[in-house]
This record gives structure tokens, sequence and C-alpha cells, in this order.
């Protein structure tokens, strides 16, 4: 305790913890309704996209590759839906030809334009997030406070909405609501989560963050909206224990917590079989 006392005296680990709080309660708004849709690739697809943007941000040598990232990643998840709904190309298969292209598009051009002299070691920060967590600008921390406070405003209005386009889209068509708009909402929500996420756990661990969390609550809960509320919990209990334990034993951050969300997931999975 008192070498973490110690810890929080810094203000990159006061940075870390702030991002990663918010980005857990972000990240697990839309899980659920991404598990109930069955749109769980898409997170993965558009983290593999976000690593071909940023990328192309590192060779540029941009101070904040966020303001290159974030678009590409939203264009990309408009495309998804547009062309997921295209009878010649399905869902899976547009999720599975954006991503994979924009990842091996990224680690060609890290390759041909080489910012730095460990080309493996940036893959392997941008992939697993490693210690980018602990290395926030202030300007980062304040975008991320801004974008997470968007996310979250943008849940809460469109709650209902969300709710009524999750369960029954034709039955919400059908009763006016513009099922179409909303999901492209949800869509530029998730892509803003995942481009918050990278520097928590990096691009290949996200979809762990968005879908452990509402996965380990709909072992306990049945109601769309306690499932909401403690997949929120769960997750930002998992980023702060991840956060503590890698920041304690030296553990790379974004495996660490998507170990805690593992655990509780079992752990929720024993105490349902239980309940029953």
């Amino acid at each position: 305790m008192n070498t973490l006392i110690d810890y929080f005296q810094f203000s990159f680990v006061q940075y870390a913890f702030i991002v990663g709080i918010l980005i857990a309660l972000c990240s697990s708004l839309l899980g659920v309704t991404l598990v109930l849709k069955r749109f769980s690739f898409i997170g993965d697809g558009l983290s593999h996209v976000a690593f071909g943007a940023m990328s192309i941000a590192a060779v540029l040598n941009l101070s904040n590759n966020m303001y290159l990232v974030l678009p590409f990643t939203v264009v990309a998840a408009i495309l998804l839906l547009r062309t997921g709904k295209n009878a010649k190309i399905q869902g899976d298969a547009a999720v599975a030809m954006i991503s994979v292209g924009s990842l091996a598009l990224g680690y060609l051009v890290m390759n041909v334009f080489k910012s730095s002299n460990n080309v493996a070691g940036d893959v392997c920060s941008t992939l697993f997030g490693a210690t980018s967590i602990l290395t926030l600008k202030r300007s980062e921390v304040w975008l991320c406070v801004i974008l997470s406070v968007i996310v979250i405003t943008a849940f809460i209005v469109f709650y209902n909405k969300i709710f009524a386009v999750t369960f029954d889209e034709s039955f919400a068509q059908a009763v006016g609501t513009h099922a179409s708009i909303y999901n492209l909402v949800i869509a530029i929500i998730i892509a803003v989560i995942i481009v918050l996420a990278m520097n928590l756990v990096g691009s290949l661990l996200i979809s762990a963050l968005v879908i452990f969390p509402a996965l380990s609550s709909m072992r306990l809960f049945r109601s769309f909206k306690s499932v909401t509320i403690c997949s929120a919990v769960i997750s930002v209990f998992c980023a702060v224990s991840g956060l503590v334990i890698s920041i304690l034993a030296e553990t790379p951050v974004g495996s660490t917590i998507v170990a805690a969300d593992l655990v509780v997931f079992l752990l929720f999975c024993l105490m349902g079989k239980f309940r029953k």
C-alpha cells in the first residue's frame, strides 16, 4: 500500500487511472448492445483499422495521433455498417476484409517507412498496449475526458432508442424509430471507444474490454438496465485492479486488465450456476 501511495504522487500514474476508468466505463456501456445484436466482431475489426491509421500517424510523426486515427475509425465504422447490408458482401465478410486489410497495410507501412529502429517494439506496443497508458500527456488526458463525456452523454440521451434497436429493430422501425440512424450512432460511439481503448489495452485486446464485462453480468442479471450497470461496475473494477497489479508487479497493463476481466467472468459463471 505504501508503494502504491508513493506511485500516486506521480502525475503519469494519476493520468493512467483517470483515463483507464473513463475508457473502461465507456467500453462497458455498448458491450451489452454488441453482444445482443451479435456485433461483437465489429470491435475487433475496428481495432485493426485503428492500428492501420496509427501506423500512418507514426510514420507522419504526428504529435497526437488521435486526430488521424479517430476520423479513420469512424469512417470505417460507417463503411462496415453500409457494406454489411450489401447482399453481395455479408457483414462478417466485410469486417474480415476491412480489418485484415488495415492490419496488413499498417504493418507494411511501419516496415517500409520506418520511424524508429525498433519496429517490432512499436508494433508490440500498438497491438498489446504495453506502457502507452503510462506515457500520456495532459492534452491527451483532456481529449480522452471530452470524448468520454460525449460517449456517456450520447448513451444516456439515446438510451431508449438504443434499447429498442438492440432488442427488436424491425418493431422499432414499425413504430417510427429510424433504426438506421441509431445504428449509425452506435457505430460511431463504438469507433470512439475503440480509439480511446487502444492506449489502455492495445488494438488486439480491445474486444475483451468491450465484451467480457457484458458477458459476465449476463450470468447473473436479465434486464437490460441491470446488465448494463453491472457491466460498468465490473469493467471499472477490472481496469483499476489491472492497473494496480501491473504497476506493483511490473506486468503489461493491457494483458493484466484483460486477465482480470477473464477471472471475473469465470467467477460470475460459477455464481450463475450456483444461483440456478
